[in-house]
């Protein structure tokens, strides 16, 4: 087992992981959401796998594992697990500086709830549902059938318009990008998708590893729709559009209506951070992310 890293010298790369999460969310805005006002909503709340909360620790490390072949985060000295009691283990250095910082940052309390990062990693560990790669896959192709942005009203006329100004070119991207016809509908039922469409999303999602795909499920459920998953997963769209698009016509009904002012400016960050956490995971999952012990040096 290779010798703990203390967050005193993690807090030289740290700046790498918030610069990449900061740029998810504060990209600058452009098309198709250049027109979105800022603007809470309200939202129920995700359904999440976390432990009880605890007492806070004194101090956080990670290491790698020799028999793992992971990255071990340790409290106080000890082990970290999950609610299974397995061993809280983690496939990139880059993930487990972000899971350590996440600990990190906890005060006289722990708070699990707002700790997405390591909840999506105990998801990943324990699979609390049992479910294989192929399991994962099909359930994700299937929010295609309730995708958010293929719904569409039929009045009034202003947010028939806003709806397809805003979310039309979202589907024409994700179509040209993948290759795939996709469509809206006002139909209850929705739109009707055709079997190649799912056969190149099943291809395109099988690219992503068991870990990664727990956190595009995670996104897809915060944000209701596949499609603002993918585009925000490629780039796309930032966390700030992506939310805002998901969110439309409840943006439409508080600019109409109004709002409760502390509850849904509680909401929308809590879905901004939610959101933001899962794409981050699914990057770290997806790519080679190993830290250079020469960064730490630096």
């Amino acid at each position: 087992m290779g010798p703990p890293k203390p967050l005193g010298m993690m807090w030289r790369i740290y700046p790498r992981l918030r610069d990449r999460w900061r740029g998810l969310l504060d990209r600058p805005l452009g098309d198709p959401t250049v027109s979105l006002w800022p603007g809470p909503a309200l939202r129920p709340p995700a359904r999440a796998y976390v432990p009880p909360t605890g007492e806070a620790r004194t101090s956080v490390t990670f290491c790698s594992g020799a028999k793992s072949g992971g990255f071990e985060i340790n409290l106080d000295h000890r082990k970290l697990k999950t609610p299974q009691a397995k061993l809280f283990t983690v496939p990139s250095e880059a993930l487990a500086i972000a899971v350590a910082t996440e600990w990190d940052s906890q005060q006289d309390t722990i708070k699990f709830y707002t700790m997405h990062l390591t909840t999506l990693c105990n998801t990943s560990l324990d699979n609390p549902t049992q479910r294989n790669k192929d399991q994962l896959i099909r359930a994700a192709v299937k929010f295609l059938d309730t995708d958010t942005i293929c719904y569409r009203v039929e009045e009034p006329e202003t947010l028939v318009e806003l709806q397809k100004n805003e979310w039309d070119p979202i589907i024409e991207w994700a179509e040209k990008r993948y290759g795939m016809e996709i469509g809206s509908s006002t139909s209850i039922m929705g739109p009707s998708i055709p079997t190649q469409t799912r056969e190149v999303l099943t291809s395109h999602l099988a690219s992503y590893n068991m870990w990664a795909l727990q956190g595009i499920e995670f996104v897809v459920a915060q944000l209701k729709s596949m499609l603002l998953t993918l585009g925000l997963i490629d780039l796309r769209l930032t966390v700030e559009q992506a939310v805002l698009l998901s969110r439309l016509e409840e943006e439409y009904q508080i600019q109409k209506w109004g709002n409760i002012e502390w509850a849904h400016d509680y909401e929308l960050q809590e879905l901004r951070a939610r959101t933001a956490a899962g794409t981050l995971f699914v990057h770290l999952c997806s790519e080679s992310s190993t830290v250079k012990h020469k960064l730490l040096q630096e």
